[in-house]
């Protein structure tokens, strides 16, 4: 009698940025998360998204932990930080620079605004705004050399249609109801992988991350569900693995809009001051 296949074990994980404190649209991922592995007998996560240092503050990285310890949630240790492995993201730069796939990129938003208005007609439009129209695709490496040396600040491109075409097969993933979707990275047009100042970006970070994790389930918002594509493009190029995916319903202030930090969107720390119960913003969190 065949034996029947042994299913890896359930990893999931929350991984917040510390740019503010959290709000319940926060406390409802990390709870989702949390339940799927625990339904699963699996193992809950907790990662620290800190690449930006500008905007990332120590206040509210431990504000996050605080949160979600009043919360009941449980994770495993240590936390990752990705601060501390900025030597993992550069490895995998230099890899994809090896292979040619990354161009640097010295154009201001006004450069941009400015070609894409000379260009004349309608931009093409992706997930994350107009697609870059690759003015510094084709730069010379002397130029971009003696401007690197210079000090100009930059960013490093993935050049998506030269990646695209190295790829065979079509790059598919599954939800964790078994749907199959094609990823269509074209559609980001040639993202920023990393810039001068930051060695990394969120593509390239949380791609690395979830692998190196052994991460299996991504539980994430549904505003996220476009950025699947150009990670499943980085974990075909990088020979990472694949995870499944949920991305589930934001939720919305009592206005309609999505809870958001840049909305001032009432937070966890708040609601508890305000003499709520963990157990009543629970329950909040999940309506």
């Amino acid at each position: 009698m065949n034996e029947q296949p042994v299913r890896p074990a359930i990893i999931t994980r929350f991984a917040p940025s510390p740019t503010g404190l959290l709000h319940l649209g926060h406390g409802y991922s990390a709870l989702l998360a949390q339940n799927l592995a625990k339904q699963a007998g699996g193992r809950f996560l907790l990662r620290i998204e800190d690449i930006d240092p500008l905007r990332c503050q120590p206040e509210f990285e431990a504000a996050i932990f605080e949160d979600l310890d009043w919360l009941g949630l449980e994770w495993e240790q240590p936390v990752r930080r990705q601060s501390d492995h900025m030597d993992t993201y550069e490895k995998a730069l230099e890899r994809l620079g090896e292979m040619a796939l990354l161009y640097p990129c010295f154009c201001s938003r006004k450069d941009i605004r400015d070609e894409i208005a000379a260009a004349g007609g309608a931009p093409h439009q992706g997930p994350e705004g107009p697609h870059y129209p690759g003015i510094c695709r084709a730069l010379a490496k002397e130029d971009a050399s003696a401007r690197k040396e210079a000090g100009e600040p930059f960013a490093l491109r993935l050049d998506t249609h030269k990646a695209l075409s190295m790829i065979k097969e079509p790059l598919l993933w599954y939800d964790a109801d078994g749907r199959e979707f094609t990823a269509r990275p074209e559609q980001f047009g040639d993202v920023v992988l990393a810039r001068k100042d930051i060695p990394t970006s969120y593509h390239l970070a949380v791609t690395l991350d979830d692998d190196l994790q052994g991460v299996t389930l991504v539980s994430r918002g549904e505003d996220l569900l476009p950025s699947t594509d150009v990670h499943r493009l980085l974990q075909e190029l990088l020979d990472l693995s694949v995870p499944t995916y949920h991305h589930h319903p934001l939720l919305n202030d009592k206005d309609g809009r999505r809870l958001a930090k840049r909305h001032k969107s009432e937070t966890i720390r708040a609601l508890r001051e305000a003499g709520n119960s963990p157990e009543e913003v629970r329950a909040m969190a999940w309506l």
